[in-house]
């Protein structure tokens, strides 16, 4: 029988195994599982009986190989090289194609029939003694009420974790929410891990190189291979076509938002919690997973938060959406980066920040008032998020994508990342295994700029999001290359990203790419905005928004070029999981930006691994990163003791000036009521009510209009006449504190 396929393990019938006993161990080795399997069956000639027992910490395989660091530029380089070194992998489950043998390893001896009376009696002992060990230990022993990395989780550490846990591998059925069931295809080891008696279990794992969710994820060894989850919660008219093509007037969701509420006929607002319910599954994050993806990149808004009264975005209501979200990637051991992908009066002026058109986001009249909401938003997700249930699956977090530095000016953007590290480090402490890593983006600046940031700083990821669509290029070069898959593109890709990626991680710390694509050119419906712009492309455009029409060769050639990306940026997260179906066409419109679809039609890597090496054998030459970080950097020694010099320039908030308006700017004022994030009521068989908010002491008001002033159109303001100043200066100009700690 395969542990694999059984589905279910109830607890608390006792069976004795010694695959359990060699799990006691700290590993489960498949030749050894095997053989273990395969003594029980000769001696009782019966079907094995898989053990019950406590499954809140299953562990992580003990590696037979070790992580490739970026200095390894041929540990997986060949296919050929990968088959050898996964040959013996430590796998749990095993996939349900494994067999064990059934006839003795050694020829038996004759024996007496009171002797194997005997023997089997002893054996039986021996079993039995082993089973009370194992249930001791797994089962009935107390727990320590901390979690693999020693931070104190009560809910996932304290004891059995429900009398019915599912469990399964490569081959198992999966049921959902709904009660349908789906097949669970892992072909690397991985296996999903449901208790619906303690949805916080972080027992899982995605393949058998990652470390399951209830181990510390190593910066400096382990390797991101992560996909965007975009388009869901923050809508994007290029990923979601079919919106924009029914409301023709709407460029970006603030205008998609009031399309949809005039038009109740069809539905209102509520269209966009059906694509909440719907645009990414359950079964979406069961192939990331069986892909032999780890992290996932989940952008998010601050309206799931709340709005104020003249915002158009549904409010509040992706939220419950959010948690599934993060349950499903808790359930298969995926890693989360969440992203607050907008900013009250936009961060970049794009559509994906909630609006298009100006930045009123440390810019401008609003810029102020607009940037002290957006750090209210961050602390109320760090105290959610920083919660002992969540800290394992959100690793990660984006304090706000994308802000663009050209605009908002360096200094001010800044002192904003010093203040948001000052909030979030407050709430969480500073030091390993306390709260998120913080994720910052590079404002499409030079990687090398940043070095000199907040040194001592507790934990910053750099975030770059190099693509080439965007270079207005005429991209006349083919990829569709026999000789050469990809042409020049793969090369040109390794050549201009590889160096800057593994120099930032021997400078500035973890680096990410955060978002690139295999859109090598800006061919895509809606991809430049709504609507379709002119695009740089020297061809037709129409044949790189159907993936249908393309041959092997194209295939292969976006496929190399992919793998370039891969490889360059070494930690990276593919933008994104899924494109949407045109209304028009019925197919995917962006194909060179699907994930998913590039694996079912091959021009994805079918194993990330595959790509290593990749950039060298095209003859780029990059420094390799030395494979160890600053203890700061990742929690340790220092980290939280920023440097004096770095806090004196940037640690005053707010800035005395910003850019787009004179002074004074508006502001608001630091007496409103705290909105906070509950749990929501989405697994009713759940013990435990999370409070969503960690820190106790941390009572500071939040920030709200001053009773009376008049305020420019957040969303707007930066085209308006700021002269003389905001009329409510006497009274509006004032800091807004940080969160108070008791």
């Amino acid at each position: 029988m395969s542990i694999s396929n059984c589905g279910v393990i109830r607890r608390p019938q006792v069976a004795a195994s010694l695959s359990l006993a060699t799990r006691f161990h700290g590993h489960f080795h498949k030749s050894s599982l095997s053989s273990a399997m395969s003594y029980q069956r000769q001696a009782y000639h019966a079907p094995l009986t898989p053990v019950s027992a406590s499954f809140d910490d299953l562990h992580a395989p003990t590696y037979p190989y070790s992580q490739s660091t970026y200095s390894d530029s041929t540990a997986f380089n060949s296919q050929a090289n990968l088959a050898e070194k996964t040959t013996d992998s430590y796998e749990y489950p095993p996939s349900s194609s494994s067999t064990y043998p059934t006839t003795p390893l050694v020829p038996p001896r004759k024996r007496s029939r009171k002797k194997l009376f005997i023997g089997l009696g002893l054996g039986l002992l021996v079993l039995a003694a082993a089973a009370v060990i194992v249930v001791y230990f797994l089962v009935l022993r107390p727990k320590s009420g901390h979690t693999s990395d020693g931070s104190k989780n009560s809910s996932t550490s304290s004891g059995p974790s429900s009398k019915l846990l599912s469990v399964g591998g490569d081959g198992s059925t999966v049921t959902k929410e709904d009660g349908s069931t789906f097949k669970y295809s892992n072909k690397f080891g991985g296996f999903w891990l449901w208790d619906p008696e303690n949805p916080y279990n972080n027992g899982a794992q995605p393949n058998s190189w990652t470390p399951p969710l209830n181990q510390t994820w190593d910066f400096a060894k382990n390797r991101i291979y992560g996909v965007n989850l975009g388009g869901w919660f923050v809508i994007e008219p290029f990923i979601t076509p079919a919106l924009f093509e029914k409301y023709t007037d709407a460029v970006d969701e603030y205008t998609l938002s009031q399309a949809m509420a005039k038009d109740t006929a069809g539905g209102g607002l509520k269209q966009l919690e059906e694509h909440y319910k719907t645009f990414i599954t359950e079964e979406d994050i069961a192939k990331i997973a069986g892909a032999g993806l780890n992290w996932v990149r989940m952008p998010v808004p601050y309206w799931a938060i709340e709005t104020y009264p003249e915002e158009p975005f549904l409010a509040k209501t992706c939220w419950k959406y959010i948690v599934r979200a993060i349950g499903w990637c808790r359930k298969y051991g995926i890693r989360v980066n969440l992203d607050l992908h907008t900013a009250p009066g936009s961060q970049n002026a794009n559509n994906h920040s909630g609006k298009g058109g100006q930045v009123n986001f440390l810019h401008g009249p609003m810029g102020i008032a607009n940037a002290q909401r957006m750090l209210q938003y961050i602390r109320v997700y760090i105290e959610f998020f920083s919660q002992p249930e969540y800290q394992n699956v959100v690793p990660m977090f984006g304090i706000v994508n994308e802000a663009v530095i050209s605009t908002i000016g360096r200094d001010n953007l800044y002192s904003f990342y010093y203040q948001a590290h000052k909030i979030v480090r407050d709430i969480t402490g500073s030091g390993e295994g306390k709260g998120p890593f913080i994720s910052i983006h590079d404002g499409f600046t030079s990687l090398t700029s940043w070095n000199d940031f907040l040194p001592g700083a507790d934990r910053f990821v750099l975030d770059t999001h190099p693509y080439f669509s965007f270079s207005n290029l005429p991209y006349t070069e083919p990829i569709a290359d026999e000789a050469l898959p990809g042409g020049i593109w793969p090369g040109k890709y390794c050549d201009t990203y590889g160096t800057p990626m593994n120099t930032s991680r021997n400078t500035f710390g973890p680096t990410v790419g955060g978002e690139f694509s295999g859109g090598y050119n800006d061919c895509g419906k809606y991809l430049k905005g709504v609507p379709s712009y002119k695009t740089s492309y020297y061809g037709d455009c129409g044949f790189w928004e159907d993936a249908r029409q393309w041959n092997q060769t194209t295939r292969d050639g976006v496929k190399a070029y992919i793998s370039a990306g891969m490889d360059a940026l070494g930690d990276f997260f593919f933008w994104t999981w899924k494109i949407g179906n045109s209304s028009v066409s019925g197919v995917p419109s962006s194909p060179l930006w699907s994930y998913s679809l590039g694996l079912d039609l091959d021009y994805v890597p079918k194993d990330p691994r595959t790509v290593n090496g990749f950039c060298a054998s095209r003859g780029t030459k990059a420094p390799t990163f030395n494979g160890q970080y600053k203890p700061y950097q990742t929690g340790g020694a220092g980290a939280g003791t920023i440097s004096p010099d770095a806090v004196s320039k940037w640690g005053t908030w707010p800035p005395a000036t910003i850019s787009g308006a004179d002074a004074p700017y508006a502001s608001y004022t630091a007496t409103g009521s705290i909105v906070s994030l509950a749990d929501p009521t989405i697994f009713p068989s759940a013990k435990t009510t999370l409070s969503g908010w960690y820190k106790a002491g941390d009572t500071g008001p939040a920030p709200t209009p001053i009773q009376g002033c008049q305020y420019p159109d957040m969303w707007n303001a930066a085209s308006a006449d700021s002269a003389p100043g905001w009329t409510c200066a006497a009274v509006g100009r004032r800091d807004y504190p940080a969160p108070t700690m008791r």
